[in-house]
């Protein structure tokens, strides 16, 4: 078995502009200062340049030498923002384009261009950065259509995940070719929001073994969705892991639409670690049981608590649920031994 990597901390909710949000080295020295060991890093021009990564070995190793230096390692890489962009529905163009760069906003298909070339070289730039995961959106396309009503006419789901297979089976081959693991977090909003749709897609792009999933179990609670059990059906696919909190509170108003409020007033929202209704303690067990091969990654997002409370509990939180895996079994003290002979007498094999 193994021991879960952690604690460790997504960047993207603590950029900013101001030190100590403001550059890659400042903030692994801030997380480093909350006992966090490791980072997860989005795929900002203000903290990785993505072109020189996936060029140049050089420029990643500098890269990494000088996140140790201040106490910390890379965990993953994300492109959340140009994962998103593979694939828009044209009701949110206008939305998502503030995701893509300048020069192909108001261009669905230049940006659709961009965000594939983007997400294929974080698979090159991960590779050599000497990491096995990669975390990101699927985009969607059906999710205007998300209740069947109006009924949806057949086939119009299954030809947008086909559309959306077309789109992102060249970047999984670029994951498979680089070594790296492509995990979809799977998100309300995104086409690839539970089990069954990821079922679809994986169906719909050949099964490649680099297809995986982002395990963040806040999701499944806005979605009431059996977030342990996720687990045993999904585990061999789980190849990240955010730590994320949240609640739904039964109410007699409203339920997980949520009534188009805002997140404090939701039935079901986001909230810092320990202050929601996930049983972390069962999630780690699980993990540690099916062999989870990589990092505990606190992801902050808190309707109530300020980011740099959160950020600061987060790390002793991770830490206290991390299992040391048992290198022997509880009971090996009374171990008698292997004989053959002796077990089929036991049997009554040999009378």
């Amino acid at each position: 078995m193994k021991t879960i990597k952690g604690p460790a901390i997504f960047l993207a909710q603590f950029m900013g502009a101001e030190a100590p949000f403001d550059t890659l080295e400042n903030l692994a020295r801030w997380a480093a200062s909350l006992g966090y060991e490791g980072i997860q890093v989005p795929c900002d021009p203000r903290l990785i340049d993505l072109e020189q990564a996936a060029a140049s070995q050089g420029y990643c190793e500098d890269l990494l030498g000088r996140v140790r230096e201040c106490g910390v390692e890379i965990t993953e890489l994300s492109t959340h923002l140009q994962g998103q962009l593979v694939a828009v529905h044209p009701a949110y163009d206008s939305l998502f384009d503030a995701f893509a760069a300048p020069e192909v906003r108001d261009n669905p298909r230049a940006r659709t261009e961009w965000a594939i070339r983007q997400v294929t070289l974080a698979a090159q730039a991960s590779a050599r950065l000497g990491l096995t995961a990669h975390a990101t959106f699927s985009g969607a396309l059906a999710w205007p259509y998300v209740y069947p009503w109006p009924q949806r006419p057949a086939g119009l789901v299954e030809e947008a995940f086909a559309e959306l297979a077309r789109r992102w089976t060249p970047i999984l081959h670029a994951f498979e070719d680089a070594g790296v693991d492509c995990a979809y977090e799977l998100h309300p909003g995104e086409d690839l929001h539970d089990g069954v749709t990821f079922e679809r897609f994986l169906e719909a792009t050949g099964n490649l073994s680099r297809t995986a999933i982002l395990y963040d179990p806040s999701h499944f609670v806005l979605q009431h969705l059996d977030y342990l059990r996720f687990i045993d059906i999904y585990h061999e696919r789980i190849r990240c892991f955010h730590v994320k909190d949240a609640e739904l509170r039964y109410d007699g108003r409203s339920g997980v639409y949520g009534g188009y409020q805002g997140w404090v007033d939701r039935p079901g929202r986001f909230r810092s670690l320990g202050d929601g209704q996930v049983d972390f303690a069962a999630i780690f067990s699980k993990m540690a049981q099916y062999d989870f091969p990589g990092w505990a990654v606190l992801e902050w997002e808190c309707a109530l608590k300020h980011p740099e409370q959160g950020a600061a509990e987060g790390a002793p939180f991770i830490r206290d649920h991390i299992i040391r895996v048992t290198e022997r079994a509880f009971d090996d003290f009374a171990a008698s031994g292997i004989d053959a002979a002796a077990n089929r007498r036991l049997l009554g094999l040999d009378a």
